[in-house]
């Protein structure tokens, strides 16, 4: 009986023995941040990208070879400013939301496809993010939340897998109108662009 119960004892942790060993190269894990480039795209906004920062982490699946998809919870903050003559486009701001400096901050979760490009090192990041709104909407005059609460984008990007150390860069374009307020005339939607470059570690 006792040998037995030793040759099954043996067995069970041969077997989730492997199983870890095998969950090690099917699941890995990792935390990444680095720079936003981002700029928001509508009238009365300046235009061009204003510096501003990511911070998350993520899970790598790896399905198949040469193919795996990607998960993340990524913590984003930009910046965007409007222009001098904001007031005469929307309604329920004041002068005061002239020229007025604006953070956009998003908790987002991006839901990549990883496809080698001929070596594991290198990989070409494709998929849709979808974004939730942190930060203040309610950031103009009168104005009852000028932004709405969340966003769907997509995303193309690189992903360098060093020892350890991964290196990514990616575009993200937003496509709705994340704009919460009415205008007075005619109007752009305003919809969310930015450039991510990163850096982080894989375990």
């Amino acid at each position: 009986m006792k040998k037995l119960f030793f040759a099954v004892a043996v067995l069970m942790f041969a077997a989730v023995t492997t199983t870890v060993s095998a969950q090690t190269k099917f699941l890995r894990f990792g935390v990444k941040g680095g720079a936003n480039l981002g700029k928001l795209d509508g009238a009365g906004f300046q235009d061009g990208f204003k510096l501003g920062y990511h911070l998350g982490g993520f899970a790598q699946v790896n399905l198949a070879k040469g193919f795996g998809v990607q998960g993340e919870v990524i913590f984003s903050s930009t910046k965007t400013e409007t222009t001098d003559n904001f007031k005469d486009i929307y309604e329920g701001v004041s002068t005061a939301d002239n020229r007025k400096k604006v953070n956009l901050n998003y908790l987002s979760i991006p839901l990549l496809a990883n496809i080698d490009l001929g070596t594991p090192r290198l990989k070409l990041q494709v998929g849709p993010q979808f974004g939730a709104m942190v930060s203040d909407r309610k950031v103009f005059g009168a104005a009852n939340k000028a932004f709405k609460g969340g966003e769907i984008s997509g995303v193309a990007g690189l992903w360098l897998q060093l020892p350890i150390i991964n290196i990514s860069a990616r575009y993200i374009i937003g496509f709705n109108d994340v704009k919460g307020i009415s205008s007075i005339g005619d109007s752009k939607n305003w919809k969310n662009q930015s450039i991510q470059l990163g850096v982080g570690v894989t375990l």
